[in-house]
């Protein structure tokens, strides 16, 4: 699709009076600001109009709405004064009209329309369904919940933070427009599809500007950034909306401060946050789901509830399932959540090629001790026509957890060698992997052996009794017969051994 404009401004014009005379109006301020870093990130001048006349009581100009059909973007200035307007609703309708007929009012999964939020207002039912939803770009900071405008007018810090939210705004505007564009090369758009998607919890209004800052970045690196629009309101909707969007996800990042934040209707009285975690810890139980749960230094929760909140989830087990539990500044939670999304996308691609071949992988997990003991094993395996993986042993610990993970992304079936392990050993093996393994990267199930082999033990020996579907007893010897099941499963996974 071509355009003749880039984005129009919609807005108020009671919202660009100056607060001092002589100066620039909020909009206009906005407008200038956006026009220079947009042009910066398209590489060449961006194309932003808006009405810039002064009495905002004129008859609705026709002309506008007829330059809609040529116009990529709209970028709405929300503000009370602009939900209560009948011409700039009528704007924002008729440009929704306009591209619903010219591509559609999302492509892809952007909006054609952003919400600047420049002051807090009550929703209105005159706004479309598709704003209404919409999560927007808030250039407000809460003080003590009395939103102060972020205004250049208000000193350096207002100046830097209208800035940071521009830069941001600008970003993801150009990404948009990229999008639009018949120039796009389908192989950029392909790559950035395949990142791994990322949910990114709500928090109280103490974090939510680090938690904007991390959602550009994230976009920045070309990830999808979950939740795109407002969650429902009550909890018999948001429970099943969270889980829906939680599968989707490869990482879930969760931002505990002193603020409760949004409370949704329902019987449990527990924070949007809270029944976030809540829910990306049971999936964790049953995915390869990721979790980061991030804590500042020396949090403490502003009412009794978030303090208990707080404090499970340091004590809690239940509560931090799947989690990586952080504390410190939102630099360390960054390079924990690059390191997270690199192991991530590492872990796609074996599995990617592997999921190519003709050929099953059997992932033989043992301790450093059992190597020598796992040979005939190993021999009888490759003699199948399996390819056969080793845990990596030698290495930094950061370094060794990537390995193994790629490792385990990587094949149809885990083979737990329970040798020279003691019970504890296997036990902390078991609990791990069945995590791990319980959905792949790639979408096809993994599956979970344990192997009985000497020295024997009172364990092997009630394991033996018990038997189990997923069990090899090769306490008497290494042969083929007890690996019939095996073998057979991996049959099963489409591909003959």
């Amino acid at each position: 699709m071509s355009f003749n404009q880039d984005a129009f401004i919609s807005y108020a014009h009671i919202d660009n009076e100056p607060l001092t005379p002589g100066q620039k109006g909020w909009v206009s301020q906005f407008h200038a600001t956006l026009q220079a870093m947009l042009s910066q990130r398209l590489g060449e001048k961006a194309r932003i109009w808006r009405d810039d006349k002064l009495d905002g009581n004129d008859v609705f100009a026709d002309e506008i709405v007829g330059q809609f059909t040529t116009t990529a973007l709209l970028v709405s200035i929300l503000s009370p004064r602009y939900v209560r307007s009948e011409w700039c609703t009528r704007e924002l309708l008729e440009f929704c009209k306009a591209a619903a007929g010219n591509g559609g009012v999302t492509v892809g999964n952007k909006s054609r329309v952003f919400k600047v939020i420049k002051t807090p207002f009550e929703q209105a039912s005159a706004l479309p369904e598709v704003v209404q939803q919409m999560l927007g770009y808030p250039f407000y900071a809460l003080d003590h919940d009395d939103p102060q405008e972020l205004d250049p007018a208000f000193g350096e810090e207002a100046r830097q933070q209208f800035l940071g939210k521009l830069s941001s705004l600008a970003w993801e505007i150009a990404k948009s427009l990229r999008q639009l564009s018949d120039a796009a090369p389908a192989s950029v758009a392909d790559a950035q599809q395949k990142r791994p998607v990322v949910f990114l919890a709500d928090c109280g209004s103490d974090l939510r500007d680090a938690r904007e800052r991390l959602a550009t970045e994230l976009r920045m690196h070309g990830h999808e950034v979950l939740p795109a629009q407002q969650l429902p309101q009550s909890e018999d909707a948001l429970l099943p909306e969270l889980k829906a969007q939680l599968e989707r996800c490869a990482l879930s990042i969760h931002l505990v401060g002193s603020s409760v934040g949004p409370v949704p209707d329902g019987p449990s009285g527990r924070s949007l946050a809270m029944l976030e975690n809540h829910v990306a810890a049971e999936l964790c139980r049953q995915s390869a789901l990721r979790r980061i749960i991030w804590l500042p230094e020396m949090i403490k929760g502003e009412r009794p509830e978030q303090q208990l909140f707080i404090d499970a989830l340091q004590r809690d087990a239940a509560l931090q399932f799947g989690a990586d539990l952080l504390r410190g500044d939102v630099e360390a939670l960054k390079g924990t959540m690059h390191l997270l999304l690199r192991q991530i996308e590492t872990a796609a691609a074996p599995a990617a090629a592997a999921a190519a071949t003709d050929q099953q992988t059997v992932h033989v997990l043992m301790s450093e001790a059992d190597r020598a003991a796992s040979v005939p094993l190993l021999k009888l395996l490759l003699a199948q026509g399996l390819q056969v993986t080793l845990p990596v042993f030698v290495g930094d610990a950061a370094a060794l957890r990537e390995a193994n993970a790629q490792l385990l992304s990587a094949c149809d079936a885990v083979l737990l060698f329970y040798g020279a392990g003691d019970e504890v050993w296997k036990f902390h093996q078991q609990n791990d992997l069945r995590k791990q393994v319980a959905l792949a990267a790639s979408g096809k199930a993994r599956s979970l052996w344990t192997c009985l082999l000497p020295p024997a033990s009172a364990d092997k020996q009630l394991l033996q009794l018990l038997g189990g579907a997923e069990l090899i007893d090769l306490l008497d010897g290494v042969s083929a017969a007890p690996l019939q099941p095996l073998l057979a499963a991996l049959a099963g996974n489409g591909t003959s051994s």
